[in-house]
């Protein structure tokens, strides 16, 4: 996929405002992007990039996405020689505040691992852990109440990352239970929330 516009950490900033970069991974949940982005780029100040892996691609159209998407292609083809950028080091830099919704159990695991093997979790992986980094675990009831569930989610909370939690409904592959992303209006006032005690954010 090739980017739809230049890097945005390459870019001059005539107004400085608020970069939040989205991470989005292989759940169903990933239908829920074109909201989640539309619903971001509603609060004053705020630009947004989205960071998909090769899986999240199933769930939703790039056309739907009004914003720069990165996908893996993205990093090599930037990268020919050594003075080359490396994308997922420039959109560390890049972002002041990262949100992965949905954090699927496969992501997860290798975030909670150290693993980075894709872009998205180049990017987690390079993290400055001096940014807030939010989360919001996706999957199925049986895969959440796996043990080592818990212990993964409570090792990215230890790295310092903000658990915006799940939540119990009816999910699409008809199993009831915990395991479905929290609703959009919910990872929004967490952003909003986690914004507010940033000092070098004000709302309009």
């Amino acid at each position: 996929m090739e980017p739809r516009a230049s890097c945005p950490a390459a870019a001059p900033l005539v107004e400085r405002q608020f970069h939040v970069l989205v991470g989005v991974t292989g759940s169903v949940a990933a239908l829920k992007l074109p909201l989640l982005v539309s619903r971001l780029l509603d609060i004053p100040g705020l630009e947004v990039a989205v960071v998909t892996t090769e899986r999240a691609k199933h769930f939703y159209s790039p056309q739907d996405i009004p914003v720069t998407l990165y996908s893996d292609a993205d990093e090599w083809e930037m990268w020919k020689c050594r003075s080359d950028p490396v994308l997922h080091i420039d959109l560390r830099r890049w972002a002041d505040l990262m949100l992965v919704a949905p954090l699927d159990a496969n992501t997860l695991g290798k975030v909670a691992s150290g693993i980075c093997d894709n872009l998205l979790t180049c990017v987690i992986r390079a993290w400055d852990l001096r940014k807030p980094l939010l989360f919001c675990p996706a999957m199925n009831t049986a895969m959440w109440e796996h043990p080592i569930t818990s212990q993964q989610v409570g090792q990215l909370q230890a790295f310092g990352y903000i658990e915006i939690p799940c939540v119990a409904k009816k999910l699409v592959c008809g199993d009831k239970g915990l395991g479905a992303m929290a609703e959009v209006s919910t990872i929004v006032d967490k952003v909003k929330e986690v914004l507010s005690q940033h000092a070098g954010f004000q709302q309009s």
